[in-house]
């Protein structure tokens, strides 16, 4: 259901990732690792979320951090979003 809005796959799949764990801090190769994408056009939806608001970034030695922005103005209902839409399609898996 959350492709339908969010066309992206790339952006979807961190969408989920940093909504579901907002505590959640990693790099570019990290989350390629988790999400199993390509680390360039992720390093490129994460400028992209980062310059709407979703995520921030930190520099630590050579290495941007980024982690969720739990003040981003949509934050809660995306994260409601994110874990209905998941709720849903486990349910779907079930039947």
């Amino acid at each position: 259901m959350l492709d339908t809005f969010i066309t992206s796959r790339v952006r979807r799949k961190i969408v989920v990732v940093y909504a579901k764990y907002p505590d959640f801090k990693t790099h570019v190769r990290g989350l390629a690792k988790l999400i199993k994408e390509d680390p360039g056009n992720i390093q490129r939806e994460l400028k992209k979320l980062e310059k709407v608001g979703f995520l921030l970034s930190e520099k630590q030695g050579n290495t941007k951090v980024y982690c969720t922005n739990k003040h981003f103005l949509i934050f809660k209902d995306l994260q409601s979003i994110v874990l209905k839409s998941q709720r849903a399609a486990q349910k779907r898996q079930r039947l």
